[in-house]
């Protein structure tokens, strides 16, 4: 018998059909993979399986659990469940864990609600628990809080919460999208040893195919609520008959169309011996403050019509020289030039600010609400020192509308109309109205679904070469680095440990943790053929 089984499990909201008919079943010592672009029912599954659902949802069908319907089961019934016998793991740690508690009391308190012992052995299972999950006290005291511990850390925190009571069942939701590739890779680990060491049932949801390849014994492929195709991860490589799912495969292994502009021998960009230094806010008569260099003596240049990938782990720096190319940001030594003018943080320019632009990794949060999208997307226009009138801006802005691939009548719609694979192309526009020479695009597609991200790539490669653009694509993700970019900077520390050719890097990586870096990225070729 399954210790979980799914039967015609349907789900509406407010007489919206969100899921329809799911059948599946998993047993103990097993890891489910459901896979599914943004808005195919998959956390919506999860959702129904603990009943964490919204007001005036309605769920119908069975969902079977260690021989019990959880849907004829009370909320408070329900309550003893979640956290004792069902785990769960949420994506963003940060707003799933409390900022004002410390992370001993948070995981002691899970284990003193599900068990009677006193709180003095809560703590001491907590310390226990957290150590399992690679976070020892001894580096790691119970007395840190969420927001001084790195995002990998935090999704620790979260797992050893969800495994604190030894749970039948652990569902894990996307717990490893926007983390570094080897925090990622630890993390596959980590639950997968989980799964071996405690005999328990891991539902495994995320967009990426290669993850579920590497880790799952069972797949679900999901779209618009429904179950296209299933079966075991042997389906994989056997052959989807789906062609939803064969899209979806061809999304997760992509390979960006040839880039064929031939880049400049002259430099549009130098970055030349940079460091950024940051002191403690301490106070103290006898001891000097604390230096942390964010960035030591960084160099490197960017010819025009040329891609660089810049990769590296959280932490490593990448944002702390970002910000210092874009002015925001003072450095403690070196020089950063374009073309021909230096950018100093407390004096940049219009001029310079036209030549750079930047497409950040949230489009959502990188625009004003209230704003429709033509003023959103002509608003760097503010730049020119002519001023443009209001008939050019339009043609300006539907323009680029079209050239990326959206309705010019989509300029009076308002931002939280569009979903994010929209909004990223609006970004895009908006980052193209000043013609600039250099677009910074900042983990630009790490939070898309796959097919999105590769249609957004195959835009950039377009845009790149029909616009003459250079590119500083920054990314934790190496195979979109592979392939977007001409050359490759690998950081770590605050420093570039090795740079070169795209092809020569990837091929014949010479430094440790570039190595490190490409062993540890999730990769569906490589993980089918160990199936």
């Amino acid at each position: 018998m399954s210790l979980i089984q799914a039967k015609d499990l349907s789900l509406n909201i407010h007489n919206q059909k969100i899921l329809n008919n799911l059948n599946f079943e998993a047993n103990t010592g097993e890891i489910l993979g459901i896979i599914g672009e943004s808005g195919s029912g998959k956390s919506m599954t999860a959702n129904s399986i603990i009943q964490l659902l919204p007001h005036g949802a309605s769920l119908r069908g069975e969902i079977i659990f260690d021989n019990k319907n959880l849907l004829n089961i009370s909320e408070d019934k329900m309550c003893n469940i979640r956290g004792k016998d069902i785990g769960f793991i949420f994506q963003e740690p940060m707003t799933a864990l409390n900022p004002l508690k410390n992370i001993g009391d948070q995981v002691s308190e899970v284990i003193k609600l599900h068990s009677n012992i006193t709180l003095k052995d809560s703590v001491k299972m907590a310390a226990k628990v957290l150590q399992r999950v690679g976070l020892p006290q001894e580096k790691f005291p119970l007395t840190r809080y969420p927001f001084e511990l790195s995002g990998g850390q935090r999704q620790r925190v979260v797992i050893a919460m969800a495994i604190a009571i030894k749970p039948k069942l652990l569902i894990a939701d996307e717990p490893s999208t926007a983390l570094d590739v080897t925090t990622q890779a630890k993390l596959i680990q980590l639950l997968k040893k989980l799964v071996s060491e405690d005999d328990l049932c891991l539902i495994m949801i995320t967009h990426d195919l290669a993850v579920i390849a590497e880790m799952a014994d069972k797949i679900i492929i999901m779209k618009e609520g429904e179950i296209i195709e299933s079966g075991s991860i042997n389906i994989l490589k056997k052959g989807l008959k789906s062609v939803y799912s064969k899209t979806l495969f061809a999304a997760s292994d992509y390979k960006s169309k040839n880039i064929n502009k031939i880049s400049s021998d002259k430099t549009l960009l130098e970055v030349k011996n940079v460091s950024r230094d940051y002191s403690d806010n301490s106070i103290s008569f006898f001891k000097s403050k604390k230096i942390f260099k964010a960035v030591n003596n960084v160099s490197f240049n960017i010819n025009y019509n040329e891609n660089v990938g810049l990769v590296g782990e959280s932490g490593c720096g990448k944002s702390t020289i970002t910000r210092a190319i874009l002015g925001l940001d003072p450095i403690s030594q070196g020089k950063i030039t374009l073309e021909a003018d230096e950018i100093k943080a407390e004096n940049v320019d219009n001029e310079i600010r036209k030549k750079i632009q930047v497409v950040f990794q949230d489009p959502f949060g990188s625009f004003n609400p209230r704003h429709n999208v033509f003023k959103l997307v002509s608003e760097p226009l503010f730049l020119q020192k002519e001023k443009v009138k209001e008939k050019e801006k339009y043609e300006l802005v539907e323009g680029l509308l079209l050239r990326v691939g959206l309705k010019a009548s989509d300029s009076k719609k308002y931002i939280h109309e569009f979903s994010g694979g929209q909004r990223q192309r609006i970004a895009i526009a908006r980052s193209l109205i000043v013609k600039p020479k250099l677009i910074i695009l900042d983990e630009a597609v790490s939070a898309l679904d796959v097919s999105i991200r590769a249609q957004i790539l195959d835009l950039l490669v377009e845009l790149s070469e029909n616009f003459g653009l250079s590119y500083l694509f920054i990314s934790h993700d190496l195979s979109l680095v592979q392939s977007i970019t001409t050359k490759v900077l690998v950081m770590k520390s605050g420093e570039i440990v090795e740079a070169g050719e795209t092809a020569d890097v990837f091929k014949f990586p010479k430094h440790e943790y570039t190595k490190t870096l490409l062993d540890s990225s999730p990769n569906l070729q490589k993980a089918l053929k160990k199936l």
